[in-house]
């Protein structure tokens, strides 16, 4: 990737796409010669000039940012290759401005909006980080404008897929990219905790993404970092962190979280020293609970799922899954967002245009499993065969009205197994919550304290070091 800076750079087509280099640097000033949306990306500079004061007073970011908003208007094109525009002529005294915050990153404490200028919709965007994590956002009601839901991270790099319709409902796209500023305090080492408040399944992971990473051979760091991100919960359950990656952990019990459970995550980080990382900073506490237990059982062989609340069957679901080319993936999952309304098309999991395999569908009552685009969804167009035999693309189809009533009835984090497909194994990390899927001494020995006290063997670990205290 080129070098990033505060001017949102066009890096590539559409996601799966790659662009055409005569056209992805350079800057259009006339109409487009072909189906196109002109959209405003909008992001605080770390520094700028004072305009769109009202801009800075979206809930949960950081306030007194008025003077950094900028906006910023990007092409996206049929072909998936996008431009950003000229601006219009600048006012006297602003050209020096503008080539300052062409070189200034965005400031992490403020918002990142995408807007329709132009007549069409928003149908999807994602932004992730170098890591692959997904930025929390949402559209709104008129689907004209995105905005994230949970801060950007500081000293991090970010890329931007954008989909949309024109006027004409032609699907658009652009890929783009941009940085954040580093820490103003130096870069103290911090955790950001997931999920957020609120009320989740049992199988619910936490989360804790660090400011910068601790490396696998700085063992005695990782373990104090770890014994410091403190996790306890009401009912007591045994549970462990494990490492990711070097930014990132995982906490789950060994078994699913009891329902009615109260967690509460912190960290005791600040003014820690973590060997040669520095010092811990301050990082947000986190309380969520858990739900009623709802586990969603998927038989690909019987073409039924079987829903259960607490242990109990409240309903069985006549269902299609994979068929040949495309099975299922098999194993745990759990529901990552519910979105009432999708459009799938076959070339975003690379089916090609004018193959008999192509489909582009709009889809009702899509319960989300994986990133990568599986889900539980109404599939009315297949009603004849679920119950009877396997015809879908990978994911689970069912009738429009048992569709609704799963819908409705789960939440993030619920369970979603699915079994006898003849898929391969769901991932653990890197599509979504696959967690579930590595037995419990494989966990144990992801966990840094494992290694520094010679628990590599898997001997039970003890419930001080799994819920440390100061």
């Amino acid at each position: 990737m080129a070098a990033v800076t505060g001017a949102m750079l066009v890096v590539a087509a559409a996601p799966g796409r790659a662009p055409d280099a005569d056209t992805t640097e350079r800057t259009l000033g006339g109409p487009p010669r072909e189906a196109a949306v002109t959209l405003l990306v909008g992001r605080v500079l770390e520094e700028g000039h004072e305009a769109g004061g009202e801009r800075c007073a979206v809930r949960m970011f950081r306030p007194g940012l008025c003077s950094g908003w900028q906006q910023q208007r990007v092409l996206a094109t049929a072909r998936g290759v996008g431009s950003v525009l000229k601006e219009p002529a600048l006012r006297e005294g602003d050209a020096a401005r503008a080539a300052r915050q062409g070189v200034l990153p965005t400031d992490a404490g403020g918002p990142l909006e995408i807007t329709l200028a132009d007549t069409g919709r928003l149908t999807d965007v994602t932004v992730q980080d170098r890591r692959g994590r997904h930025l929390a956002g949402e559209l709104g009601p008129h689907s004209e404008r995105w905005a994230n839901t949970e801060p950007l991270r500081a000293g991090e790099t970010y890329t931007v897929h954008v989909g949309a319709q024109d006027a004409g409902g032609t699907p658009v796209g652009v890929t783009m990219a941009f940085r954040t500023a580093p820490p103003a305090d130096g870069g103290r080492l911090t955790a950001e905790f997931g999920p957020g408040p609120g009320t989740y399944g049992a199988g619910e992971i936490v989360t804790a993404s660090l400011s910068r990473p601790v490396p696998a051979d700085d063992l005695p760091a990782r373990a104090r970092l770890e014994q410091a991100l403190q996790v306890t919960s009401e009912p007591h359950v045994e549970g462990a962190w494990h490492w990711v990656d070097d930014s990132t952990l995982h906490y789950r019990p060994r078994t699913y979280w009891p329902a009615h459970t109260v967690v509460r995550v912190r960290s005791g980080l600040d003014g820690v020293e973590v060997g040669d990382h520095g010092y811990g900073g301050p990082s947000e506490d986190v309380q969520f609970t858990i739900a009623d237990r709802i586990e969603a059982v998927t038989d690909s062989a019987t073409h039924r799922m079987t829903v259960r609340r607490n242990g109990r069957v409240i309903r069985t679901i006549p269902v299609t899954t994979g068929k040949a080319g495309f099975r299922t993936r098999s194993g745990i999952k759990v529901v990552l967002r519910k979105e009432p309304k999708v459009r799938m098309r076959g070339d975003t999991v690379g089916i090609r245009r004018g193959t008999k395999e192509f489909y582009d569908l709009p889809v009702l009552y899509a319960t989300r499993v994986t990133w990568s685009g599986e889900y539980i969804h109404a599939a009315p167009w297949s009603v004849e065969a679920q119950g009877e035999e396997n015809v879908s693309h990978g994911c689970t189809g069912m009738s429009t009205e048992d569709a609704a009533w799963f819908f409705d009835t789960v939440r993030e984090g619920d369970i979603v197994e699915v079994v006898n497909s003849g898929g391969a194994k769901m991932a653990p990390f890197d599509n979504g919550f696959g967690d579930w899927n590595v037995d419990w001494r494989t966990w144990l020995a992801g966990s840094a304290l494992a290694d520094v006290e010679g628990d590599r063997q898997g001997s039970p670990p003890s419930p001080s070091r799994l819920h440390p205290t100061t």
